[in-house]
Protein backbone atom coordinates (compact mmCIF):
# COMPACT_ATOMS: atom_id res chain seq x y z
CA UNK A 1 0.00 0.00 0.00
CA UNK A 2 1.20 3.06 -0.99
CA UNK A 3 1.75 5.62 1.51
CA UNK A 4 2.64 9.61 1.01
CA UNK A 5 2.86 10.35 4.92
CA UNK A 6 5.84 7.92 5.39
CA UNK A 7 9.02 8.86 7.83
CA UNK A 8 11.59 7.37 5.33
CA UNK A 9 10.75 8.11 1.74
CA UNK A 10 13.32 7.66 -1.85
CA UNK A 11 12.10 10.39 -4.39
CA UNK A 12 10.75 7.94 -6.77
CA UNK A 13 10.90 4.78 -4.88
CA UNK A 14 7.84 3.12 -3.64
CA UNK A 15 6.93 2.99 0.05
CA UNK A 16 7.21 -0.51 0.38
CA UNK A 17 10.37 -1.09 -1.48
CA UNK A 18 11.97 1.59 0.74
CA UNK A 19 10.95 -0.15 3.76
CA UNK A 20 11.62 -3.88 2.30
CA UNK A 21 14.98 -2.36 1.58
CA UNK A 22 15.40 -0.96 4.66
CA UNK A 23 14.35 -4.36 6.55
CA UNK A 24 16.86 -5.96 4.97
CA UNK A 25 19.51 -3.73 6.00
CA UNK A 26 18.03 -4.08 9.73
CA UNK A 27 18.61 -8.00 9.56
CA UNK A 28 21.53 -7.54 7.64
CA UNK A 29 23.39 -4.89 10.32
CA UNK A 30 22.32 -7.15 13.31
CA UNK A 31 23.86 -9.83 11.73
CA UNK A 32 27.25 -8.59 11.06
CA UNK A 33 27.21 -7.03 14.87
CA UNK A 34 26.62 -10.49 16.19
CA UNK A 35 28.85 -11.95 14.15
CA UNK A 36 31.54 -9.68 15.11
CA UNK A 37 30.96 -10.29 18.49
CA UNK A 38 30.55 -13.92 19.03
CA UNK A 39 30.97 -14.85 22.71
CA UNK A 40 30.84 -18.61 24.00
CA UNK A 41 27.74 -17.84 26.88
CA UNK A 42 25.84 -15.02 24.93
CA UNK A 43 24.25 -12.12 26.02
CA UNK A 44 23.09 -9.31 25.32
CA UNK A 45 21.90 -9.07 21.34
CA UNK A 46 23.57 -12.40 20.59
CA UNK A 47 21.69 -13.85 23.31
CA UNK A 48 18.24 -12.70 21.77
CA UNK A 49 19.26 -13.17 18.20
CA UNK A 50 19.74 -16.73 19.13
CA UNK A 51 17.11 -17.49 21.05
CA UNK A 52 14.99 -16.41 18.28
CA UNK A 53 16.73 -18.44 15.44
CA UNK A 54 16.60 -21.45 17.86
CA UNK A 55 12.97 -21.28 18.03
CA UNK A 56 12.71 -21.28 14.52
CA UNK A 57 15.26 -24.15 14.19
CA UNK A 58 13.83 -26.35 16.63
CA UNK A 59 10.37 -26.14 14.79
CA UNK A 60 11.43 -26.76 11.26
CA UNK A 61 13.34 -29.66 12.80
CA UNK A 62 10.18 -31.23 14.37
CA UNK A 63 8.37 -30.56 11.01
CA UNK A 64 10.90 -31.92 8.52
CA UNK A 65 13.04 -34.53 7.71
CA UNK A 66 16.38 -34.35 9.72
CA UNK A 67 18.25 -34.92 6.77
CA UNK A 68 17.06 -32.21 4.93
CA UNK A 69 16.00 -29.61 7.79
CA UNK A 70 19.51 -27.84 7.50
CA UNK A 71 19.20 -27.74 3.69
CA UNK A 72 15.53 -25.72 3.89
CA UNK A 73 16.11 -24.13 7.30
CA UNK A 74 18.16 -20.76 5.79
CA UNK A 75 14.89 -20.52 3.44
CA UNK A 76 12.64 -20.53 6.11
CA UNK A 77 14.13 -18.46 8.69
CA UNK A 78 15.11 -15.40 6.23
CA UNK A 79 11.56 -15.33 5.22
CA UNK A 80 10.54 -15.77 8.84
CA UNK A 81 12.49 -12.92 10.25
CA UNK A 82 12.16 -10.80 7.15
CA UNK A 83 8.33 -10.88 7.42
CA UNK A 84 8.27 -10.37 11.26
CA UNK A 85 10.48 -7.02 10.96
CA UNK A 86 8.35 -6.13 7.81
CA UNK A 87 5.49 -6.61 10.16
CA UNK A 88 6.90 -4.51 13.18
CA UNK A 89 7.40 -1.84 11.30
CA UNK A 90 3.80 -1.15 10.75
CA UNK A 91 3.47 -0.86 14.28
CA UNK A 92 6.02 2.69 14.22
CA UNK A 93 4.52 6.03 13.61
CA UNK A 94 5.67 7.18 10.80
CA UNK A 95 6.76 3.71 8.93
CA UNK A 96 4.97 1.76 6.78
CA UNK A 97 4.83 -2.16 6.73
CA UNK A 98 6.00 -3.60 3.42
CA UNK A 99 3.95 -6.82 4.15
CA UNK A 100 0.86 -5.20 3.55
CA UNK A 101 1.55 -4.24 0.02
CA UNK A 102 1.03 -7.32 -2.43
CA UNK A 103 4.05 -7.01 -4.38
CA UNK A 104 6.07 -8.03 -1.27
CA UNK A 105 3.91 -11.00 0.11
CA UNK A 106 4.05 -12.61 -3.52
CA UNK A 107 7.96 -12.22 -3.72
CA UNK A 108 7.92 -14.32 -0.50
CA UNK A 109 5.41 -17.15 -1.48
CA UNK A 110 6.88 -17.63 -5.42
CA UNK A 111 10.47 -18.76 -3.75
CA UNK A 112 8.36 -20.74 -1.29
CA UNK A 113 6.46 -22.11 -4.12
CA UNK A 114 9.65 -22.91 -6.29
CA UNK A 115 11.92 -24.65 -3.70
CA UNK A 116 9.17 -26.74 -2.72
CA UNK A 117 9.07 -28.68 -6.44
CA UNK A 118 12.84 -28.09 -6.83
CA UNK A 119 13.02 -30.55 -3.30
CA UNK A 120 10.31 -32.80 -4.20
CA UNK A 121 11.98 -32.82 -7.56
CA UNK A 122 15.59 -33.17 -6.06
CA UNK A 123 14.30 -36.29 -3.47
CA UNK A 124 12.01 -38.31 -5.37
CA UNK A 125 13.31 -37.63 -9.19
CA UNK A 126 10.66 -38.45 -11.68
CA UNK A 127 8.63 -40.26 -9.13
CA UNK A 128 7.37 -36.85 -7.58
CA UNK A 129 4.83 -37.58 -10.13
CA UNK A 130 3.38 -40.30 -7.87
CA UNK A 131 2.38 -36.89 -4.82
CA UNK A 132 0.22 -36.00 -7.73
CA UNK A 133 -1.98 -39.15 -8.67
CA UNK A 134 -3.14 -40.69 -5.84
CA UNK A 135 -2.36 -43.63 -3.84
CA UNK A 136 -4.40 -46.18 -6.22
CA UNK A 137 -1.67 -46.44 -9.09
CA UNK A 138 -3.37 -48.83 -11.47
CA UNK A 139 -4.42 -49.16 -15.31
CA UNK A 140 -8.04 -49.48 -14.04
CA UNK A 141 -7.70 -46.33 -11.85
CA UNK A 142 -6.31 -44.10 -14.79
CA UNK A 143 -9.55 -41.94 -14.59
CA UNK A 144 -8.92 -41.33 -10.64
CA UNK A 145 -5.54 -40.69 -11.52
CA UNK A 146 -6.04 -37.92 -14.11
CA UNK A 147 -8.76 -36.40 -11.79
CA UNK A 148 -6.13 -36.74 -8.93
CA UNK A 149 -3.45 -34.96 -10.48
CA UNK A 150 -5.71 -32.07 -12.10
CA UNK A 151 -6.79 -31.35 -8.78
CA UNK A 152 -3.23 -31.84 -7.00
CA UNK A 153 -2.21 -29.45 -9.51
CA UNK A 154 -4.88 -26.51 -9.16
CA UNK A 155 -3.66 -27.37 -5.15
CA UNK A 156 0.03 -26.64 -5.46
CA UNK A 157 -0.96 -23.71 -7.55
CA UNK A 158 -2.76 -21.97 -5.42
CA UNK A 159 -0.40 -22.45 -2.95
CA UNK A 160 1.13 -19.44 -3.62
CA UNK A 161 -1.82 -17.29 -3.98
CA UNK A 162 -3.37 -18.08 -0.41
CA UNK A 163 0.01 -17.13 1.34
CA UNK A 164 0.11 -14.01 -0.81
CA UNK A 165 -2.98 -12.70 0.06
CA UNK A 166 -3.44 -14.26 3.36
CA UNK A 167 -0.54 -12.11 4.89
CA UNK A 168 -1.15 -9.13 2.42
CA UNK A 169 -5.12 -9.42 3.64
CA UNK A 170 -4.45 -9.55 7.36
CA UNK A 171 -1.60 -7.16 7.56
CA UNK A 172 -3.44 -3.65 5.40
CA UNK A 173 -6.56 -4.51 7.53
CA UNK A 174 -4.58 -4.29 11.15
CA UNK A 175 -2.85 -1.07 9.38
CA UNK A 176 -6.19 0.55 8.49
CA UNK A 177 -7.58 -0.19 11.72
CA UNK A 178 -4.97 1.10 13.63
CA UNK A 179 -5.06 4.35 11.21
CA UNK A 180 -8.79 4.41 11.70
CA UNK A 181 -8.47 4.24 15.46
CA UNK A 182 -4.93 6.81 15.72
CA UNK A 183 -7.44 9.52 14.12
CA UNK A 184 -10.28 8.51 16.22
CA UNK A 185 -8.95 8.38 19.69
CA UNK A 186 -5.49 9.03 19.83
CA UNK A 187 -4.94 9.10 23.28
CA UNK A 188 -6.33 5.85 24.58
CA UNK A 189 -7.62 3.26 22.13
CA UNK A 190 -4.78 2.90 19.80
CA UNK A 191 -2.23 1.22 22.94
CA UNK A 192 -4.66 -1.68 23.25
CA UNK A 193 -4.88 -1.90 19.50
CA UNK A 194 -1.41 -1.48 18.98
CA UNK A 195 -0.92 -4.39 21.14
CA UNK A 196 -3.22 -6.56 19.19
CA UNK A 197 -0.86 -5.30 16.15
CA UNK A 198 1.87 -6.96 17.66
CA UNK A 199 -0.23 -10.11 18.26
CA UNK A 200 -1.07 -10.54 15.12
CA UNK A 201 2.51 -9.64 13.47
CA UNK A 202 3.49 -12.81 15.51
CA UNK A 203 0.86 -14.75 14.47
CA UNK A 204 1.28 -13.89 10.39
CA UNK A 205 4.69 -14.21 10.43
CA UNK A 206 4.32 -17.85 12.26
CA UNK A 207 1.69 -18.73 9.81
CA UNK A 208 3.39 -17.93 6.94
CA UNK A 209 6.63 -20.08 8.21
CA UNK A 210 4.23 -22.84 9.62
CA UNK A 211 2.91 -23.31 6.07
CA UNK A 212 6.24 -23.22 4.37
CA UNK A 213 7.50 -26.19 6.45
CA UNK A 214 4.49 -27.72 5.96
CA UNK A 215 4.95 -27.39 2.11
CA UNK A 216 8.69 -28.16 2.24
CA UNK A 217 8.03 -31.16 4.05
CA UNK A 218 5.36 -32.70 2.36
CA UNK A 219 7.52 -32.43 -0.90
CA UNK A 220 10.46 -34.58 0.46
CA UNK A 221 7.93 -37.33 2.35
CA UNK A 222 7.66 -40.41 0.59
CA UNK A 223 3.84 -40.53 -1.31
CA UNK A 224 1.27 -42.48 0.39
Amino acid sequence: MESSHALVHIPGVPSFVTYSWLAMALLIGVALIVRSSLKLIPSGLQNVVESIVEALYDFCSENINHHWVDSMFPLIGTLGLYILVCNFFGLIPGFDAPTSNINVTASCALPVFLATHYYGIRVHKAAYIKQFVGPIRTIYALPLMVLMFLIEVIAHLARPVTLTVRLFGNMLSKHIILTVLMVLAPAFVPVIFLGLGVLVSVVQAFVFVLLTTLYLSSAVEEAH
